[in-house]
């Protein structure tokens, strides 16, 4: 399984925190957030940042392991 954290206002449209993907070899970040999308596409729509097992990532291709986890969440600020 692939743990996937929600945060923020991503949190709040997905109506939940947390949530599970099943793993499967030769999966990629892009093929989760395409599975998630679909399946929340307003939330997805101010997804803005992806981090994978502690680490920002920029590049959607990155192969993923069984046990990975996954964060969305939208740009933020604060003080």
């Amino acid at each position: 399984m692939i743990k996937v954290l929600f945060f923020g206002p991503v949190a709040e449209r997905v109506g939940t925190s947390e949530a599970q993907v099943t793993f499967k070899a030769g999966m990629r970040l892009q093929d989760v957030r395409d599975q998630l999308q679909a399946k929340y596409p307003a939330a997805f729509e101010i997804v803005c940042f992806a981090a994978v097992n502690g680490e920002h990532v920029r590049d959607m291709s990155l192969p993923l392991k069984e046990g990975s986890e996954l964060v969305f969440m939208s740009k933020f600020s604060g003080g």
